[in-house]
């Protein structure tokens, strides 16, 4: 029997970066956590009829409303004295996050429910074959923005869904990745000291859907951080209070490891492109080492 929240035997991919962040996820949360999940990669391979990985309450609706259902679970909590007592995770992946569930999500934010909602992104719609999502990274090959004569790929950038998140005015605001599960512990450990509506997304590694070996994940995670192509950032109230500072490495470095970028790797102008996004990121946060004095992050 595991001793996690998050059992094995579940059908994910070898090496998938969402199973991994799940499990850090649901085990910082504690067995006295209910989770409202979207439609996606997570829900079909962790709860296949009659089976699930979950040992905590887990409620599988559509694509695009776990944040409408958690927060109809929170109104019946609330209703029996309860809420106090239990965590409450709506959580969806990147497609269902930044595109078709950001009507939903952007309710339960402005009507402040005391929910942590967890943004899953592995930059693709995955589960029904590597479309191309809002967070789907500027250049990468997708199924539905392909390479081709007159295309290198994906022509726009991720969606910003932590701006997103924070012009809502919500109390806490955080990015992390898989590369660094202490920081995905803390983070959720912290966002349930926080009353209010609160977002996390975690960078996912998706072996199969990035075109890199399965034993990978790790490596994967921390090279788009140490780029700045992944900034992890966190914030309280509006207010920077955190950032993982860098000594940045060259974009390419990333990008050659992915079969999702070979097709831009011989022109340097389109590498050009990707390190730019990469350095406004490192200027805009704050990211590298020696610019200013660190601020505190695990």
């Amino acid at each position: 029997m595991s001793n996690h929240l998050f059992s094995p035997g579940h059908t994910a991919c070898a090496g998938c970066g969402q199973s991994l962040a799940v499990r850090l996820v649901i085990d910082a949360a504690g067995k006295n956590t209910i989770v409202a999940n979207n439609t996606g990669c997570l829900e079909v391979f962790s709860t296949k009829y009659p089976e699930s990985a979950w040992e905590v309450p887990f409620v599988h609706s559509l694509f695009e409303n776990a944040p409408a259902v958690a927060s109809g679970v929170e109104a019946a909590l609330i209703y029996l004295g309860k809420k106090d007592s239990i965590n409450l995770i709506a959580e969806g992946g990147d497609g269902g996050t930044a595109d078709i569930g950001l009507q939903s999500l952007s309710g339960m934010w402005e009507r402040g429910h005391d929910i942590l909602y967890i943004c899953y992104d592995n930059e693709a719609y995955m589960n029904t074959g590597i479309q191309r999502s809002g967070l789907t990274p500027f250049s990468a090959n997708t199924t539905t923005t392909p390479k081709g004569v007159k295309s290198f790929g994906n022509p726009k950038m991720k969606k910003p869904m932590p701006e997103i998140a924070l012009a809502h005015g919500i109390p806490y605001v955080a990015t992390s990745s898989i590369g660094y599960p202490q920081d995905i512990t803390r983070k959720v450990k912290k966002a349930f000291t926080i009353k209010g509506p609160k977002y996390l997304q975690i960078h996912v590694p998706c072996p199969l859907g990035w075109q890199y070996p399965s034993n990978k994940s790790l490596d994967m995670g921390k090279l788009a951080v140490e780029t700045g192509l992944y900034p992890i950032i966190e914030y309280e109230n509006g207010k920077l209070v955190s950032v993982r500072k860098i000594t940045p490495k060259p974009v390419e470095e990333y990008l050659k490891a992915q079969g999702r970028f070979k097709q831009i790797l011989s022109n340097p102008d389109e590498i050009k492109k990707v390190q730019a996004i990469a350095d406004n990121n490192i200027a805009k946060y704050g990211l590298k080492s020696e610019s200013q004095p660190e601020t505190p992050a695990v």
